[in-house]
């Protein structure tokens, strides 16, 4: 069964929502690498919701945030561009062993919690942006 417009953007809130919930657990649990991996991955998802709603098109497989937000009429601030490529650049890392040990070292509840915060505020404000799920 082919999913319509409307369907697909459903389906990317409703991952990106589980994946930030999961960056939650995981900042409960200690595991602060995995905290800045999921929100990486919450708004990736967010992202691509309102792509889709946007350009009923499929959404780039890209990982760079702010690549594939600049394809959206989305305007943001210099501040939440810097943020967007921090979390980009720790997704790229997260993938190869030596970056992901070295990245363990310098997150510590303090900078996930950070993460986890700012992660949240742009989380919302993009969800809030999304108009056949919001009605």
């Amino acid at each position: 069964m082919k999913m319509n417009k409307k369907e697909k953007v459903k389906y990317w809130v409703d991952i990106a929502n589980y994946d930030f919930d999961t960056a939650d657990v995981m900042l409960k649990s200690k595991r602060y690498l995995y905290v800045v991996f999921m929100c990486q991955q919450a708004i990736e998802k967010i992202i691509k919701a309102i792509y889709i709603e946007q350009l009923d098109l499929e959404p780039p497989r890209s990982h760079n945030l702010y690549y594939i937000l600049k394809k959206t009429n989305i305007i943001i601030d210099e501040e939440t561009i810097t943020f967007l490529n921090l979390l980009s650049a720790h997704y790229i890392r997260n993938r190869y062993p030596d970056y992901k040990e070295k990245l363990s070292q310098k997150l510590n509840k303090q900078k996930a919690k950070e993460f986890f915060n700012k992660t949240e505020e742009i989380f919302n404000w993009l969800k809030s942006q999304i108009i056949s799920v919001n009605n």
